[in-house]
């Protein structure tokens, strides 16, 4: 039987030289690829009381959606600036070179409910703390962060100190 990490093509030098490209797109391709990943998702979830899953752009889309529908929760989009329709709040983070946003509706998360957050890869870590700080300013609570992959030696699970941080694999 396949391993979560058996279904994960390594591409060298991609976007830029000396990256190892972690592409999942042969895991979702792959109907047991896919199950295997969603269903590890939700055993980690199985004793996890969450209202909503949110999903970062574009492959905590991808994960996301599933799980919330599994697990009968609700699913929030968050995005890149410009990218939803309704009013939206937004946190700025810090990039190697400038600052980025990411945005969420302003009603789609109401005080006190509990968020789990769902992406594909956590490298630095910048772009989840920025999600989870988003979660709670608008009064959200995140009880689980959970990622497919972990660059450990980005060492992003620092930003991410005081949330449970969960990874299905780790390179």
């Amino acid at each position: 039987m396949k391993t979560l990490k058996d279904y994960i093509r390594t591409v060298p030098d991609f976007p830029i030289e000396g990256i190892q490209f972690r592409d999942v797109t042969p895991m979702i391709q792959d109907p047991d690829g896919l199950k295997l990943a969603i269903d590890g998702f939700l055993s980690h979830l199985e004793d996890v009381d969450f209202d909503l899953i949110v999903g970062p752009e574009s492959r905590g889309f991808i994960f996301g959606v599933p799980v919330a529908y599994a697990a009968h929760a609700g699913f929030v989009p968050a995005r890149k600036p410009g990218k939803l329709p309704y009013k939206t709040v937004a946190v700025s983070y810090d990039l190697e070179y400038g600052t980025n946003r990411v945005e969420i509706h302003e009603d789609a998360i109401k005080p006190g409910q509990k968020v789990v957050v769902i992406d594909d890869l956590l490298a630095t870590g910048g772009t989840l703390q920025a999600v989870c700080k988003l979660i709670e300013k608008l009064g959200g609570e995140v009880v689980k962060v959970l990622f497919l992959i972990e660059l450990d030696d980005l060492e992003g699970r620092k930003k991410l100190e005081g949330y449970h941080v969960d990874s299905l694999m780790h390179y």
